[in-house]
Protein backbone atom coordinates (compact mmCIF):
# COMPACT_ATOMS: atom_id res chain seq x y z
CA UNK A 1 0.00 0.00 0.00
CA UNK A 2 1.23 3.28 -0.76
CA UNK A 3 2.01 5.86 2.18
CA UNK A 4 1.46 9.07 0.27
CA UNK A 5 -0.76 10.87 -2.18
CA UNK A 6 0.24 10.36 -5.62
CA UNK A 7 0.78 13.20 -8.12
CA UNK A 8 -1.59 12.72 -11.08
CA UNK A 9 -3.14 16.21 -11.42
CA UNK A 10 -2.02 17.67 -14.86
CA UNK A 11 -1.67 21.49 -15.40
CA UNK A 12 -4.89 21.03 -17.13
CA UNK A 13 -6.24 20.08 -14.01
CA UNK A 14 -4.75 22.45 -12.17
CA UNK A 15 -5.45 25.37 -13.90
CA UNK A 16 -9.55 24.64 -14.41
CA UNK A 17 -9.32 23.89 -10.45
CA UNK A 18 -8.42 27.64 -10.02
CA UNK A 19 -10.58 28.53 -12.50
CA UNK A 20 -13.53 26.74 -10.93
CA UNK A 21 -13.58 27.82 -7.53
CA UNK A 22 -13.29 31.63 -8.74
CA UNK A 23 -16.47 30.90 -10.78
CA UNK A 24 -18.82 30.02 -8.61
CA UNK A 25 -22.82 29.66 -7.57
CA UNK A 26 -21.83 33.69 -6.04
CA UNK A 27 -21.41 34.91 -10.06
CA UNK A 28 -24.45 33.40 -11.10
CA UNK A 29 -26.48 34.55 -8.27
CA UNK A 30 -24.80 36.10 -5.36
CA UNK A 31 -23.61 39.26 -7.61
CA UNK A 32 -27.10 40.77 -7.34
CA UNK A 33 -26.68 41.40 -3.45
CA UNK A 34 -23.66 43.22 -4.36
CA UNK A 35 -25.57 45.20 -7.29
CA UNK A 36 -27.80 46.26 -4.70
CA UNK A 37 -25.23 47.45 -2.28
CA UNK A 38 -23.43 49.68 -4.61
CA UNK A 39 -25.03 49.73 -8.05
CA UNK A 40 -22.35 49.82 -10.59
CA UNK A 41 -19.66 51.08 -8.45
CA UNK A 42 -19.98 47.47 -7.62
CA UNK A 43 -17.22 46.72 -10.74
CA UNK A 44 -14.84 48.59 -8.52
CA UNK A 45 -15.52 46.63 -5.68
CA UNK A 46 -14.59 43.48 -7.76
CA UNK A 47 -11.49 44.85 -9.01
CA UNK A 48 -10.37 46.15 -5.31
CA UNK A 49 -11.35 42.56 -3.94
CA UNK A 50 -9.44 40.84 -6.77
CA UNK A 51 -6.19 42.28 -6.02
CA UNK A 52 -6.12 41.74 -2.55
CA UNK A 53 -6.85 37.88 -3.87
CA UNK A 54 -4.05 37.98 -6.40
CA UNK A 55 -1.84 38.92 -3.42
CA UNK A 56 -2.70 36.12 -1.10
CA UNK A 57 -2.62 33.67 -4.36
CA UNK A 58 1.37 35.11 -5.36
CA UNK A 59 2.25 34.51 -1.52
CA UNK A 60 0.89 31.24 -1.07
CA UNK A 61 2.10 30.34 -4.44
CA UNK A 62 5.77 31.06 -3.70
CA UNK A 63 5.65 29.06 -0.25
CA UNK A 64 3.80 25.89 -2.42
CA UNK A 65 6.62 26.32 -5.22
CA UNK A 66 9.39 26.23 -2.74
CA UNK A 67 7.84 23.16 -1.01
CA UNK A 68 4.77 21.33 -2.24
CA UNK A 69 2.79 19.84 0.35
CA UNK A 70 0.00 18.31 1.28
CA UNK A 71 -2.09 20.75 3.78
CA UNK A 72 -0.28 23.75 2.23
CA UNK A 73 -1.00 26.78 4.20
CA UNK A 74 -2.07 24.71 7.62
CA UNK A 75 1.49 23.48 7.42
CA UNK A 76 3.44 26.62 6.19
CA UNK A 77 1.63 27.87 9.46
CA UNK A 78 3.05 25.41 11.49
CA UNK A 79 6.64 25.46 10.35
CA UNK A 80 6.65 29.96 10.42
CA UNK A 81 4.50 30.49 12.72
CA UNK A 82 4.77 27.47 14.72
CA UNK A 83 2.29 24.28 16.02
CA UNK A 84 -0.73 26.29 17.67
CA UNK A 85 -1.14 28.82 14.35
CA UNK A 86 -0.66 25.37 12.39
CA UNK A 87 -3.43 23.92 14.35
CA UNK A 88 -5.75 26.60 14.37
CA UNK A 89 -5.34 27.20 10.54
CA UNK A 90 -5.92 23.15 9.51
CA UNK A 91 -9.09 22.81 11.99
CA UNK A 92 -10.68 25.95 10.94
CA UNK A 93 -10.36 25.45 7.54
CA UNK A 94 -11.71 21.68 7.38
CA UNK A 95 -14.64 23.45 9.06
CA UNK A 96 -14.25 26.12 6.38
CA UNK A 97 -14.95 23.50 3.54
CA UNK A 98 -17.11 21.24 5.25
CA UNK A 99 -19.70 24.31 5.73
CA UNK A 100 -19.26 25.37 2.08
CA UNK A 101 -19.99 21.97 0.81
CA UNK A 102 -23.06 21.73 3.13
CA UNK A 103 -24.32 24.87 1.15
CA UNK A 104 -23.49 23.93 -2.00
CA UNK A 105 -25.38 20.82 -1.24
CA UNK A 106 -28.00 22.70 -0.32
CA UNK A 107 -27.60 25.06 -3.05
CA UNK A 108 -28.13 21.94 -5.67
CA UNK A 109 -31.51 20.71 -3.67
CA UNK A 110 -32.69 23.98 -4.35
CA UNK A 111 -31.90 24.05 -7.94
CA UNK A 112 -33.40 20.70 -8.64
CA UNK A 113 -36.68 21.78 -7.15
CA UNK A 114 -36.92 24.03 -9.84
CA UNK A 115 -37.78 21.33 -12.10
CA UNK A 116 -38.93 18.49 -9.37
CA UNK A 117 -40.87 21.07 -7.34
CA UNK A 118 -42.80 17.79 -5.24
CA UNK A 119 -39.72 16.31 -4.06
CA UNK A 120 -38.57 16.89 -1.11
CA UNK A 121 -35.40 18.67 -1.32
CA UNK A 122 -33.05 16.55 1.15
CA UNK A 123 -33.24 14.04 -0.99
CA UNK A 124 -31.38 15.87 -3.82
CA UNK A 125 -28.83 17.04 -1.01
CA UNK A 126 -28.94 13.21 0.02
CA UNK A 127 -27.61 12.35 -4.14
CA UNK A 128 -25.55 14.90 -4.65
CA UNK A 129 -23.16 13.76 -1.38
CA UNK A 130 -23.37 10.31 -2.48
CA UNK A 131 -22.37 11.33 -5.97
CA UNK A 132 -19.93 13.56 -5.34
CA UNK A 133 -18.20 11.66 -2.53
CA UNK A 134 -18.16 8.21 -5.08
CA UNK A 135 -15.99 10.39 -7.17
CA UNK A 136 -13.31 11.34 -4.40
CA UNK A 137 -13.10 7.88 -3.32
CA UNK A 138 -12.12 7.21 -6.43
CA UNK A 139 -7.97 8.03 -7.98
CA UNK A 140 -7.78 11.67 -7.49
CA UNK A 141 -7.02 12.49 -11.92
CA UNK A 142 -10.68 10.93 -11.73
CA UNK A 143 -11.50 14.26 -9.05
CA UNK A 144 -8.98 16.20 -11.81
CA UNK A 145 -11.00 15.28 -14.81
CA UNK A 146 -14.54 15.89 -13.38
CA UNK A 147 -13.58 19.23 -12.00
CA UNK A 148 -12.10 20.37 -15.47
CA UNK A 149 -15.34 19.28 -17.43
CA UNK A 150 -17.92 21.20 -14.34
CA UNK A 151 -16.14 24.26 -14.61
CA UNK A 152 -15.49 24.12 -18.92
CA UNK A 153 -19.65 23.99 -18.60
CA UNK A 154 -19.59 27.28 -16.73
CA UNK A 155 -16.79 28.96 -18.46
CA UNK A 156 -18.35 28.52 -21.97
CA UNK A 157 -21.60 30.15 -20.18
CA UNK A 158 -20.14 32.61 -19.15
CA UNK A 159 -18.57 33.87 -22.22
CA UNK A 160 -21.26 33.01 -24.49
CA UNK A 161 -23.21 35.41 -22.13
CA UNK A 162 -20.60 38.12 -22.25
CA UNK A 163 -20.36 37.78 -26.22
CA UNK A 164 -24.30 37.79 -26.31
CA UNK A 165 -24.45 40.36 -23.75
CA UNK A 166 -21.97 42.56 -26.11
CA UNK A 167 -23.76 42.45 -29.20
CA UNK A 168 -27.20 43.22 -27.61
CA UNK A 169 -25.42 46.65 -26.55
CA UNK A 170 -23.18 47.55 -29.37
CA UNK A 171 -25.44 45.69 -32.54
CA UNK A 172 -28.92 45.78 -31.37
CA UNK A 173 -29.45 41.73 -31.18
CA UNK A 174 -32.30 40.90 -29.72
CA UNK A 175 -33.81 44.23 -29.19
CA UNK A 176 -35.06 45.12 -32.33
CA UNK A 177 -32.02 45.93 -33.93
CA UNK A 178 -31.35 48.80 -31.27
CA UNK A 179 -28.33 48.81 -29.47
CA UNK A 180 -28.78 49.50 -25.93
CA UNK A 181 -25.52 51.30 -25.07
CA UNK A 182 -23.63 51.77 -21.98
CA UNK A 183 -25.64 53.95 -20.67
CA UNK A 184 -27.43 52.27 -17.99
CA UNK A 185 -24.40 52.00 -16.10
CA UNK A 186 -24.62 56.09 -14.78
CA UNK A 187 -28.40 56.93 -15.64
CA UNK A 188 -29.61 55.67 -12.60
CA UNK A 189 -28.38 58.08 -10.08
CA UNK A 190 -24.40 57.55 -11.54
CA UNK A 191 -21.73 55.30 -10.72
CA UNK A 192 -22.04 55.61 -6.81
CA UNK A 193 -25.89 55.67 -6.25
CA UNK A 194 -24.95 54.98 -2.98
CA UNK A 195 -21.81 56.98 -2.45
CA UNK A 196 -18.12 55.41 -1.66
CA UNK A 197 -20.26 53.96 1.60
CA UNK A 198 -21.76 51.49 -0.78
CA UNK A 199 -19.13 50.18 -2.50
CA UNK A 200 -17.27 49.51 0.72
CA UNK A 201 -20.59 47.76 1.94
CA UNK A 202 -20.32 45.42 -0.58
CA UNK A 203 -16.54 44.32 -0.07
CA UNK A 204 -17.02 41.69 1.96
CA UNK A 205 -19.78 40.29 0.03
CA UNK A 206 -17.47 40.75 -3.42
CA UNK A 207 -14.66 38.98 -0.86
CA UNK A 208 -16.41 35.96 -0.38
CA UNK A 209 -16.66 35.08 -3.81
CA UNK A 210 -13.39 34.41 -4.41
CA UNK A 211 -13.06 31.58 -1.23
CA UNK A 212 -11.68 28.78 -2.65
CA UNK A 213 -9.12 29.94 -4.78
CA UNK A 214 -6.52 29.01 -2.13
CA UNK A 215 -7.45 24.89 -3.20
CA UNK A 216 -4.43 25.25 -5.68
CA UNK A 217 -1.90 25.19 -2.59
CA UNK A 218 -4.21 22.09 -1.26
CA UNK A 219 -3.41 20.50 -5.11
CA UNK A 220 0.13 21.07 -5.08
CA UNK A 221 0.82 18.11 -3.20
CA UNK A 222 -0.84 15.71 -5.78
CA UNK A 223 0.19 18.28 -8.59
CA UNK A 224 2.62 16.89 -11.33
CA UNK A 225 5.20 19.59 -12.07
CA UNK A 226 4.08 21.63 -9.42
CA UNK A 227 6.98 24.40 -10.06
CA UNK A 228 5.58 24.44 -13.50
CA UNK A 229 1.80 24.23 -12.59
CA UNK A 230 1.20 26.10 -9.67
CA UNK A 231 2.87 29.84 -10.80
CA UNK A 232 0.67 29.18 -13.88
CA UNK A 233 -2.55 29.16 -12.54
CA UNK A 234 -1.49 31.18 -9.81
CA UNK A 235 -1.13 33.95 -12.07
CA UNK A 236 -4.45 33.41 -14.27
CA UNK A 237 -6.48 34.51 -11.04
CA UNK A 238 -6.42 37.82 -11.80
CA UNK A 239 -7.74 38.12 -15.47
CA UNK A 240 -9.75 35.44 -14.25
CA UNK A 241 -11.63 37.83 -12.30
CA UNK A 242 -11.37 40.63 -14.57
CA UNK A 243 -13.36 38.93 -17.05
CA UNK A 244 -15.71 36.50 -15.61
CA UNK A 245 -17.10 39.08 -12.84
CA UNK A 246 -16.24 42.37 -14.13
CA UNK A 247 -16.95 42.01 -17.65
CA UNK A 248 -20.21 39.59 -16.98
CA UNK A 249 -21.46 42.60 -14.40
CA UNK A 250 -20.53 44.90 -16.76
CA UNK A 251 -22.60 43.73 -20.02
CA UNK A 252 -25.71 42.54 -17.49
CA UNK A 253 -25.73 46.38 -16.13
CA UNK A 254 -24.91 47.84 -19.11
CA UNK A 255 -28.19 45.86 -20.97
CA UNK A 256 -30.42 46.18 -17.76
CA UNK A 257 -30.74 48.98 -14.85
CA UNK A 258 -28.84 47.83 -12.02
CA UNK A 259 -32.31 48.98 -9.86
CA UNK A 260 -34.02 46.52 -11.53
CA UNK A 261 -32.20 43.58 -11.36
CA UNK A 262 -32.61 40.27 -9.66
CA UNK A 263 -36.59 41.49 -10.36
CA UNK A 264 -37.38 39.28 -13.23
CA UNK A 265 -35.01 36.30 -11.92
CA UNK A 266 -31.78 36.20 -12.73
CA UNK A 267 -29.87 38.55 -15.49
CA UNK A 268 -28.42 35.78 -17.02
CA UNK A 269 -31.55 33.78 -17.94
CA UNK A 270 -32.89 37.57 -19.13
CA UNK A 271 -29.74 38.24 -21.48
CA UNK A 272 -30.09 34.71 -22.76
CA UNK A 273 -33.97 34.76 -23.27
CA UNK A 274 -33.44 38.37 -25.37
CA UNK A 275 -30.95 36.56 -27.25
CA UNK A 276 -34.09 34.16 -28.53
CA UNK A 277 -32.81 31.01 -26.36
CA UNK A 278 -36.56 30.10 -25.04
CA UNK A 279 -34.66 27.35 -22.83
CA UNK A 280 -32.96 29.75 -21.27
CA UNK A 281 -34.15 29.17 -17.76
CA UNK A 282 -33.38 25.67 -18.40
CA UNK A 283 -30.09 26.07 -19.59
CA UNK A 284 -29.22 28.63 -16.48
CA UNK A 285 -30.44 26.11 -14.02
CA UNK A 286 -28.42 23.38 -15.71
CA UNK A 287 -25.01 25.53 -15.52
CA UNK A 288 -25.51 26.79 -11.67
CA UNK A 289 -26.54 23.49 -10.54
CA UNK A 290 -22.87 22.87 -12.40
CA UNK A 291 -21.57 25.26 -10.59
CA UNK A 292 -22.99 24.03 -7.05
CA UNK A 293 -21.99 20.37 -8.16
CA UNK A 294 -18.13 21.65 -8.61
CA UNK A 295 -17.77 23.74 -5.61
CA UNK A 296 -19.09 20.89 -3.48
CA UNK A 297 -16.18 18.75 -5.30
CA UNK A 298 -13.69 20.73 -4.77
CA UNK A 299 -14.70 21.27 -0.64
CA UNK A 300 -14.70 17.61 -0.38
CA UNK A 301 -11.41 17.40 -2.12
CA UNK A 302 -9.74 20.26 -0.12
CA UNK A 303 -11.34 19.25 3.17
CA UNK A 304 -10.13 15.81 3.48
CA UNK A 305 -7.08 16.52 1.94
CA UNK A 306 -6.08 19.24 5.08
CA UNK A 307 -7.88 16.65 7.25
CA UNK A 308 -5.56 13.89 6.04
CA UNK A 309 -2.14 16.64 6.23
CA UNK A 310 -3.60 17.12 9.90
CA UNK A 311 -3.20 13.47 10.91
CA UNK A 312 0.17 13.36 8.69
CA UNK A 313 1.26 15.84 11.74
CA UNK A 314 -0.33 14.51 14.63
CA UNK A 315 -2.51 16.63 14.91
CA UNK A 316 -5.92 14.38 14.24
CA UNK A 317 -6.17 10.66 14.45
CA UNK A 318 -3.29 8.97 12.90
CA UNK A 319 -5.75 6.83 10.93
CA UNK A 320 -7.03 9.34 9.09
CA UNK A 321 -3.50 10.13 7.35
CA UNK A 322 -3.53 6.99 5.92
CA UNK A 323 -3.76 6.38 2.12
CA UNK A 324 -5.28 3.33 -0.30
CA UNK A 325 -3.16 1.71 -3.29
CA UNK A 326 -4.29 4.69 -5.80
CA UNK A 327 -3.12 6.84 -3.14
CA UNK A 328 -6.75 8.38 -1.74
CA UNK A 329 -6.85 9.45 1.81
CA UNK A 330 -9.85 7.19 2.28
CA UNK A 331 -10.53 7.56 5.81
CA UNK A 332 -9.81 11.52 6.04
CA UNK A 333 -12.88 11.36 2.74
CA UNK A 334 -15.10 9.17 4.08
CA UNK A 335 -15.12 11.32 7.81
CA UNK A 336 -15.40 14.37 5.64
CA UNK A 337 -18.75 13.25 4.26
CA UNK A 338 -19.89 11.57 7.39
CA UNK A 339 -19.85 15.44 8.63
CA UNK A 340 -21.02 16.59 5.69
CA UNK A 341 -24.48 14.39 6.26
CA UNK A 342 -25.77 17.21 8.14
CA UNK A 343 -26.53 18.62 5.37
CA UNK A 344 -29.44 16.38 4.89
CA UNK A 345 -30.33 16.64 8.20
CA UNK A 346 -30.40 20.31 8.30
CA UNK A 347 -32.19 20.41 4.96
CA UNK A 348 -34.99 17.94 6.45
CA UNK A 349 -35.48 20.31 9.32
CA UNK A 350 -34.75 23.63 8.06
CA UNK A 351 -34.80 23.78 3.86
CA UNK A 352 -35.27 27.52 3.40
CA UNK A 353 -32.61 29.09 6.29
CA UNK A 354 -29.37 26.46 5.96
CA UNK A 355 -27.51 27.61 2.55
CA UNK A 356 -27.98 31.76 4.12
CA UNK A 357 -26.79 30.61 7.26
CA UNK A 358 -23.81 28.01 6.33
CA UNK A 359 -22.47 31.05 4.34
CA UNK A 360 -22.97 33.79 6.82
CA UNK A 361 -21.59 31.87 9.61
CA UNK A 362 -18.47 31.18 7.60
CA UNK A 363 -17.51 35.07 6.55
CA UNK A 364 -15.08 34.76 9.92
CA UNK A 365 -13.27 31.44 8.53
CA UNK A 366 -12.70 32.76 5.15
CA UNK A 367 -10.42 35.90 6.34
CA UNK A 368 -8.81 34.03 9.11
CA UNK A 369 -7.38 31.26 6.47
CA UNK A 370 -5.97 34.31 4.36
CA UNK A 371 -4.61 35.98 6.67
CA UNK A 372 -2.68 33.24 8.21
CA UNK A 373 -1.36 32.79 4.56
CA UNK A 374 -0.05 36.03 4.56
CA UNK A 375 1.41 36.11 8.20
CA UNK A 376 3.12 32.66 7.12
CA UNK A 377 4.69 34.30 3.91
CA UNK A 378 6.34 37.23 6.04
CA UNK A 379 7.99 34.67 8.62
CA UNK A 380 9.12 32.18 5.40
CA UNK A 381 10.58 36.04 3.80
CA UNK A 382 11.86 36.89 6.66
CA UNK A 383 13.46 33.60 7.34
CA UNK A 384 14.99 33.40 4.02
CA UNK A 385 16.16 37.28 4.56
CA UNK A 386 18.03 36.07 7.69
CA UNK A 387 20.06 32.80 6.23
CA UNK A 388 20.78 35.02 2.93
CA UNK A 389 18.77 32.96 0.65
CA UNK A 390 17.17 35.17 -2.12
CA UNK A 391 13.89 34.18 -3.79
CA UNK A 392 12.72 32.67 -6.11
CA UNK A 393 11.47 33.83 -9.68
CA UNK A 394 8.32 32.98 -8.51
CA UNK A 395 7.27 35.59 -5.61
CA UNK A 396 5.62 38.31 -4.40
CA UNK A 397 6.51 41.61 -5.77
CA UNK A 398 6.80 44.37 -3.41
CA UNK A 399 7.10 42.58 -0.49
CA UNK A 400 6.87 43.23 2.26
CA UNK A 401 4.36 46.33 1.14
CA UNK A 402 1.68 44.30 -0.87
CA UNK A 403 1.24 41.94 2.65
CA UNK A 404 1.03 44.77 5.10
CA UNK A 405 -1.68 46.10 2.29
CA UNK A 406 -3.68 43.18 2.30
CA UNK A 407 -3.15 42.43 5.77
CA UNK A 408 -4.83 45.81 7.02
CA UNK A 409 -7.32 44.97 3.75
CA UNK A 410 -8.49 41.98 5.75
CA UNK A 411 -8.74 44.03 9.11
CA UNK A 412 -10.81 46.47 7.27
CA UNK A 413 -13.18 43.56 6.46
CA UNK A 414 -13.56 41.93 9.63
CA UNK A 415 -14.46 45.56 10.93
CA UNK A 416 -17.53 45.81 8.42
CA UNK A 417 -18.30 42.27 9.34
CA UNK A 418 -19.47 43.53 12.65
CA UNK A 419 -20.69 46.78 11.21
CA UNK A 420 -23.52 44.74 9.56
CA UNK A 421 -25.91 42.98 11.58
CA UNK A 422 -26.77 40.47 9.36
CA UNK A 423 -23.57 39.44 9.19
CA UNK A 424 -22.50 40.04 12.74
CA UNK A 425 -22.83 36.84 13.52
CA UNK A 426 -19.95 35.41 11.55
CA UNK A 427 -17.67 37.36 14.17
CA UNK A 428 -19.27 35.55 17.08
CA UNK A 429 -19.21 32.06 15.77
CA UNK A 430 -15.89 32.16 14.70
CA UNK A 431 -14.42 33.60 18.00
CA UNK A 432 -16.36 30.96 19.60
CA UNK A 433 -15.02 28.04 17.57
CA UNK A 434 -11.28 29.37 17.59
CA UNK A 435 -12.04 29.17 22.04
CA UNK A 436 -13.04 25.90 20.89
CA UNK A 437 -10.10 25.03 19.41
CA UNK A 438 -7.77 26.11 21.42
CA UNK A 439 -9.08 24.61 24.72
CA UNK A 440 -9.15 21.22 22.91
CA UNK A 441 -5.13 21.62 21.71
CA UNK A 442 -4.00 22.14 25.84
CA UNK A 443 -6.86 19.45 26.66
CA UNK A 444 -5.27 16.70 24.43
CA UNK A 445 -1.78 17.86 23.88
CA UNK A 446 -1.93 17.90 20.20
CA UNK A 447 1.49 19.36 19.81
CA UNK A 448 2.34 18.78 16.41
CA UNK A 449 5.55 16.88 17.58
CA UNK A 450 3.70 13.22 17.20
CA UNK A 451 3.97 13.14 13.35
CA UNK A 452 6.55 14.45 11.19
CA UNK A 453 5.54 16.94 8.30
CA UNK A 454 6.96 15.52 5.26
CA UNK A 455 8.84 17.88 2.83
CA UNK A 456 7.08 16.61 -0.16
CA UNK A 457 3.84 14.60 -0.75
Amino acid sequence: MTQHLQRRLTPRHITFMALGMAIGAGLFLGSADAIKLAGPSVLFAYMVGGVMIFIIMRALGEMTVHDPVAGSFSVYAQRYLGSFAGYLTGWNYWLLMVGVGMAEATAVGAYMQAWFPDWPRWIWVLGSVLMIGGLNLLSVRIYGEMEFWFTLVKVVTVLAMIVGGLAIIFLGWGNGGQPTGLSNLWSHGGWFPHGVMGMVLALPVVVFSFGGVETVGIAAGEAAQPERTIPRAVNSVLWRILIFYVGALFVIMAIYPWTGLGEHGSPFVTTFAKLGIPQAAGLINFVVITAALSGFNSTTFSGSRMLYSLASKGQAPSALGRVNAHGVPLRAILATLAVLLLAVLLNYLLPAKVFGMMMSILSFNTVWTWTMVLLAHYSFRRRMRLGGEVPSGFRLRWWPFTGVLCLAFFAFVLVMLGVSPDTRVALYVGVAWIALLSVAYRLFGVDGRMAAVPATA
